[in-house]
């Protein structure tokens, strides 16, 4: 897909109320996202076929030491994820003066309320996606959240 037919689409999600748009076509895929404050976020996606396969890490000479690589490792968290479905600012609760939904040591049933994440003026309630008992909260009121980005741990 040309540059300029690139530009005339994020500029028509820019000035509209569209707030996603997605086109497929021979050369590959291109998905536009209005993020916040009206700025498109635009990603270009290669048909399968032309994908870049990982390379893979050159191997030492037999005469030679492996040096050793450093890796940070994300600290393996037990019990069960709860993540954020969305982009947003998250809430532990209802409004500024109510109860928060959870505290650690809460037990939720599967679809009960956990949290809000505000995404676009509008507060999006999200459920419990198993039952179990809160053991941490790790997100702190009023952060802003990515997508995916865990939210509780359940056991």
């Amino acid at each position: 897909m040309d540059m300029r037919k690139l530009k005339t689409l994020v500029d028509l999600v820019s000035e509209s109320n569209i707030s996603e748009l997605e086109i497929t076509e021979a050369e590959g895929k291109v998905r536009i996202v209005k993020a916040g404050y009206g700025v498109p976020t635009t990603m270009m996606m290669q048909p399968a076929g032309q994908m870049m396969m990982p390379q893979q890490q050159a191997q030492p000479h037999a005469g030679e030491a492996a040096a050793p690589v450093a890796e940070a490792a994300p600290a393996v968290q037990a019990g069960h994820v709860v993540k954020s479905p969305m982009v947003g600012t998250f809430y532990r609760s209802a409004s500024p003066g109510s109860k928060p939904f959870l505290e650690i040591g809460s037990v939720v049933k599967e679809g009960d309320p956990v949290c809000i994440v505000e995404a676009m003026k509008i507060m999006n309630e999200i459920e419990a996606d198993m039952a179990g008992t809160v053991t941490k909260i790790l997100v702190e009121n009023g952060q802003a959240v990515e997508y995916g980005q865990p939210l509780f741990i359940l056991e």
